[in-house]
């Protein structure tokens, strides 16, 4: 199927996310690293939550924002019109970037470093194997649009 129709047949990002977790959860379980004590664990439990939130508020506004303009939230789907605005307006990918946010946080929260390092894998497989075919797929789409979208607003952040 041409990327002009769809930008992957897989939706990629749910998968990588979920693996990168599992993957952090597993290793913390046989190969657990040091953490730190008390008062300085308490204030990365607190930054762990407020990372973890703030990754779920920058998701689910993407998710609405997208809603709103009647285009696909899934990332093997089509899109039919460019969204700029909202979250969309900082990063060009604000469910990938939430996604890289929450893995940090959750690190903060779980107590286990490997998440940290799995979560610059998940931003890493997720720009290979999704955002560049998304970008191709929006290029073609959205030929103009696209490309002043791309001047003015960064891939990540």
């Amino acid at each position: 199927m041409s990327i002009l129709v769809r930008p992957s047949r897989f939706p990629w990002p749910p998968f990588i996310l979920v693996l990168c977790g599992a993957a952090a959860i597993g290793l913390g379980l046989f190969i657990p690293l040091v953490w730190v004590p008390s008062p300085i664990k308490e204030l990365l439990d607190l930054f762990g939550f407020m990372l973890v939130s703030v990754a779920v508020i920058i998701e689910i506004s993407a998710m609405v924002a997208l809603r709103k303009a009647k285009t696909t939230i899934l990332p093997n789907k089509g899109s039919v019109k460019l969204v700029t605005s909202g979250p969309f307006s900082f990063t060009r990918n604000p469910i990938y970037f939430g996604n890289v946010v929450l893995l940090f946080g959750l690190g903060l929260l779980f107590e286990n470093l490997w998440f940290w390092p799995l979560a610059l894998t998940c931003g890493a497989l997720t720009q290979r194997l999704a955002i560049l075919r998304e970008e191709a797929h929006l290029q073609a789409k959205f030929p103009a649009a696209f490309l002043a979208y791309k001047k003015k607003v960064r891939r990540w952040i």
